[in-house]
């Protein structure tokens, strides 16, 4: 279920990125333990590392935690930790601060509510179509020429794995 999730996620993102001139990577290693981040997106709003999740049940989010199913899951603190590791890394890459932000977006779920707003720092969005909507509503903080060369650092497989 949780490989169907991202194969629609990054199909969405693929058909974005040749709409928009975004750039995007899938599986992205990371380290030399088997992590990776499902994507990684690139384009004018910085990068956006994306945590995908498949569930058939109810979402609830508050701002320091989600539930799937009335079940605690650590999807924010994942989704931090990946966000943070590809904030320094991609600097370190660049030789500058680089912008990363966090996204956990859910396929399937059943029912999705937010409480308090939820996270301040990750976006916690029901599905593909709020995924959309929160990009189109993220600033512009990197220039062409930026994204151009945030995209040849996060190709270079030294980049994920120092």
């Amino acid at each position: 279920m949780g490989a169907k999730a991202e194969r629609v996620i990054g199909g969405r993102l693929d058909k974005w990125a040749r709409k928009h001139g975004w750039h995007v990577l899938h599986a992205v290693p990371v380290g030399r333990r088997g992590a990776d981040i499902d994507h990684v997106l690139i384009g004018p709003f910085g990068v956006v590392t994306v945590n995908t999740k498949s569930t058939r049940g109810k979402v609830w989010v508050a701002d320091n935690g989600i539930m799937v199913g009335g079940t605690k899951v650590d999807y924010l603190r994942n989704s931090r930790h990946e966000a943070q590791r590809a904030r320094k890394l991609l600097a370190d890459a660049c030789g500058r601060h680089v912008p990363v932000q966090a996204a956990v977006v859910f396929v399937g779920a059943k029912g999705f509510t937010v409480r308090n707003g939820g996270p301040h720092d990750v976006a916690v969005l029901r599905d593909v179509r709020a995924f959309r909507r929160w990009l189109r509503r993220c600033g512009n903080v990197l220039s062409p020429e930026q994204v151009a060369e945030v995209h040849a650092a996060a190709r270079r497989p030294k980049t994920w794995r120092p």
